[in-house]
């Protein structure tokens, strides 16, 4: 075997071993949080922390809760980011730096110096918010809308790239379609996998999180519930940290069940 031949099995190897130690780096610590999360009856192998959780009403509770603000989050992050990233591609290109540096921004403030800065903005005339729980709720999507938006806003920006909305909406203007039948009818269409992406990434960030849910909403939220059981409850804690994986793969395999549905269908329609 020459040396040209040798330098493409060389990078082969190489990948492979850097593919197992990336899966040993995954797989092991979660082997083990499932193996500690069945060993709450001395001796033998249950599944009595996945009982004591599931029967447990604050988990059904913070769960549907946390779920709902996230699909909250998703709906009003979209409708906030589409058309601004779409606007921005299509007339104010030289802007673009200004807005990824906004969008950046959640990664350099921390969540705790931005929790504390809305309820400090939102506790008093004439903006009142954390008076009810409903006034609270909108100002934690918000808060989520923050948080999420270097993620969403990427994922929509990537779907335009792929797109040339430039000669789409020029067709549909020489066709008489207004700004909302374009937005709605042709660039949401036509962002489908994108905006899948970014909600999923939501819905992931929005369930897990802590720091702000904890401030404004307390126990009530699946991420400082999550918390509390941790602390006071070892099995119980590994317990929920699997069922939140589990979760997450679930609405991956969702999320990517719909995009597939969802691309079959404009293909079927294309071919008609």
């Amino acid at each position: 075997m020459d040396q040209n031949q040798r330098a493409p099995l060389r990078q082969r190897l190489v990948s492979w071993f850097i593919l197992f130690l990336g899966g040993l780096y995954f797989f092991v610590p979660l082997i083990a949080t499932i193996d500690f999360s069945l060993r709450a009856r001395k001796g033998v192998l249950s599944a009595l922390a996945y009982q004591r959780v599931l029967s447990d009403p604050r988990f059904a509770s913070a769960f549907t809760f946390s779920l709902e603000m996230a699909l909250l989050t998703v709906v009003v992050g979209v409708i906030l980011v589409v058309p601004t990233a779409y606007w921005i591609r299509l007339r104010l290109p030289q802007l673009r730096p200004v807005v990824e540096f906004i969008t950046l921004m959640p990664f350099v403030v921390p969540a705790i110096v931005l929790v504390f800065g809305l309820i400090r903005v939102f506790s008093r005339p004439p903006l009142l918010l954390t008076n009810s729980f409903t006034g609270t709720q909108i100002l934690l999507v918000a808060g989520y809308v923050v948080l999420v938006l270097p993620y969403l806003y990427r994922a929509v920006d990537t779907g335009l790239q792929a797109i040339d909305i430039r000669t789409l909406t020029e067709a549909a203007q020489s066709l008489g379609a207004g700004w909302w039948v374009i937005i709605t009818q042709i660039i949401f269409p036509n962002l489908r996998s994108a905006i899948l992406s970014g909600a999923f990434l939501t819905i992931t960030i929005v369930m897990g999180e802590l720091t702000m849910a904890s401030f404004l909403v307390g126990l009530r939220a699946f991420g400082p519930y999550m918390s509390q059981v941790g602390q006071n409850r070892a099995y119980e804690g590994a317990a929920l940290a699997v069922i939140s994986f589990a979760l997450t793969w679930a609405f991956t395999m969702l999320f990517q069940f719909v995009g597939r549905r969802a691309l079959g269908g404009d293909q079927a329609f294309g071919a008609r």
